[in-house]
């Protein structure tokens, strides 16, 4: 180790603080829990803020029997998942997941020490015994190697990062609410796009192009009960009546092949696509011309689980197959002369159809079916195909604008990340901010506390009494 600079010394966290391991009351006590002082667990590490409150506490019956730690100790989780950090807003306890380190005054500021023991990840992870769980003891949590700076360099260090790394933490969190907005931004433009608001002044454009000439439409189903405002042009109908046809499949009890058909289930549409290539499975030709025929998918048929949580995966089956089959948690949506692919497609991933009928669907304890026949009853909304292609440019458009922002936000969440190890290995290099040459150097606090340790009585441990007759 070497590299720091003139005033700070090289010593070890065991030096500069006491370290304590915690311990967890009896559960079976029900007097030691729901009191006033926070009890953490390794869960309750890494929130940048203080720790002020946790899940569980302890009542001062149960503190007793734990190990409190004062205000200002510092948290570092060593099972299990190692070096997640956090420092004690107010005096609490911990369980014996986690060492604390309580720094010694007038040697080591504490929100410097929390800072170091940010660092120390690696070195754990690198040190721990190699069992199933990871574990660090404390004997070997107090080598790690710890970078002393003077006293006063200490504070002006804590400080400037409790400034900069809080505007880093505000920069990720604004970034982290990203993913969400663009959802929800995606299921409004689905919203627009099945409500004909998208397409409106496409119509109009339409309509004025068509000023002299009557603009027939196709005439809604009579036997339909809807109370839906519909576009110019527009109808709404049951996916049984206006899609190519709309079928699920099933699980054939023999007839699995090495080579054939492609077998598609639920766990083969993935991320509103077709994944054969996870757990693939074929059936034979035979099984896909026979029993299984009904069920006999094509490129361009949208695909949607029936059978949840969650519902509704949907994907289009790509082309790089002739034929496909499903299971029957699957259902085939197949387009026709008067409903395209595209548009098949955003109507399902809209969700409007399944929100309608959730509170109708059956299943087992923990999970909800889709039958054939609701889906069937599903009712469309079908635009003149004119303009379902235009509504499936615009939204494709509008994702691909969404698809960009999401990749850039993933690139700058990735860059977030990167600073905060950058300014603490910055800041632990001397590198962050001003040295003053009359602070007091690192080796004269580290001298201090040696003499304070030779003056300190020395605990001298007694023999055990030896028992009648040993």
């Amino acid at each position: 180790m070497s590299g720091l600079p003139e005033g700070w010394a090289w010593t070890t966290l065991e030096s500069v603080a006491v370290l304590t391991t915690g311990s967890t009351p009896s559960t079976k006590n029900e007097g030691f829990y729901g009191g006033d002082i926070p009890f953490v667990k390794p869960g309750d590490l890494d929130r940048r803020a203080p720790i002020q409150c946790t899940d569980q506490s302890l009542t001062g019956e149960g503190a007793e029997q734990a190990r409190l730690l004062r205000a200002g100790a510092v948290l570092v989780s060593c099972i299990g998942t190692l070096g997640k950090v956090g420092i004690a807003g107010v005096e609490l306890a911990s369980n014996q997941q986690i060492n604390a380190a309580e720094f010694r005054p007038n040697v080591t500021d504490d929100r410097y020490g929390y800072y170091v023991c940010r660092t120390f990840k690696p070195w754990m992870e690198s040190e721990a015994s190699a069992t199933t769980i990871a574990i660090l003891n404390k004997g070997r949590f107090g080598e790690a190697p710890f970078p002393l700076a003077p006293l006063a360099e200490q504070k002006r260090i804590a400080d400037k990062l409790d400034s900069v790394l809080a505007r880093v933490d505000a920069c990720r969190d604004r970034l982290d609410r990203i993913p969400s907005l663009l959802k929800r931004f995606r299921q409004s433009v689905l919203a627009e796009a099945t409500s004909g608001r998208l397409s409106a002044d496409w119509r109009t454009r339409r309509c004025e192009m068509r000023a002299s000439k009557d603009h027939e439409t196709a005439a809604p189903v009579s036997s339909l009960d809807l109370s839906l405002s519909e576009p110019t042009g527009w109808t709404f109908e049951r996916a049984g009546s206006v899609c190519g046809k709309v079928q699920s499949g099933g699980t054939p009890k023999e007839g699995f092949a090495e080579f054939g058909v492609p077998f598609l289930k639920v766990y083969n549409l993935v991320d509103q696509k077709v994944a054969f290539d996870y757990k693939p499975q074929y059936i034979a030709q035979e099984l896909h011309s026979g029993s299984m025929s009904k069920s006999r998918v094509l490129p361009g048929d949208v695909l949607m689980n029936i059978v949840g949580p969650p519902l509704g995966k949907v994907a289009v089956v790509p082309n790089s197959r002739d034929e496909w089959n499903i299971n029957q948690a699957i259902t085939l949506f197949r387009p026709s002369e008067r409903i395209t692919t595209g548009w098949l497609f955003y109507v399902l991933c809209s969700g409007e159809n399944i929100a309608d009928i959730v509170h109708e669907t059956k299943g087992s304890a923990g999970q909800v079916n889709i039958s054939l026949s609701q889906c069937r009853n599903f009712i469309f909304p079908v635009p003149p195909v004119e303009e379902q292609h235009e509504i499936v440019r615009r939204v494709e458009t509008l994702f691909a604008f969404a698809d960009r922002l999401e990749a850039r936000c993933a690139a700058a969440r990735k860059q977030a990340g990167q600073l905060t190890p950058a300014l603490l290995a910055k800041a632990f290099r001397g590198e962050l901010v001003p040295q003053d040459p009359a602070d007091e150097p690192a080796t004269e606090l580290l001298k201090r506390l040696a003499a304070r340790r030779a003056e300190a009585p020395k605990t001298r441990r007694g023999r055990k009494p030896v028992a009648a007759g040993e």
